[in-house]
């Protein structure tokens, strides 16, 4: 399985910004997508934005759609979220994640399992004033 880090989380207030990265080790060539997920308390693990390794493509949720940028760097294996205008509501734990089927559009971003996607541990990005 591939290894995913996660840092660059923290607090910030309303209308600020940050930069997530996402480290992969370990058997990355076997993971065309990346994916960013977030969890806020009481609530389910869902997706935020995607990309693709091969075509670069990408994919955002609607609620961070203008808002937030993933990009990648293959070279470094490094998956970046940029973050901008950040609202109360974006406040959860971001998580990066793949498995062997994820793909990165409406029809076929998912969340991956807990037993068959491989995780990072997250990261906090709490939003406040």
């Amino acid at each position: 399985q591939v290894q995913l880090v996660e840092s660059g989380g923290g607090l910030v207030q309303p209308g600020g910004s940050l930069r997530l990265s996402c480290a992969a080790s370990g058997f990355t060539w076997r993971y065309d997508v990346i994916g960013w997920f977030r969890q806020a308390p009481g609530k389910e693990r869902e997706g935020v934005s995607c990309i693709a390794s091969a075509r670069g493509d990408t994919y955002y949720a609607a609620t961070v759609k203008g808002r937030f940028t993933i990009s990648r760097d293959n070279a470094k294996g490094t998956v970046y979220l940029q973050m901008n205008n950040l609202k109360p509501e974006d406040t959860a734990v971001y998580y990066c994640a793949t498995d062997s089927t994820l793909g990165c559009s409406g029809r076929d971003f998912y969340v991956p399992s807990l037993e068959f996607g491989s995780w990072g541990q997250g990261t906090q990005v709490t939003v406040s004033s």
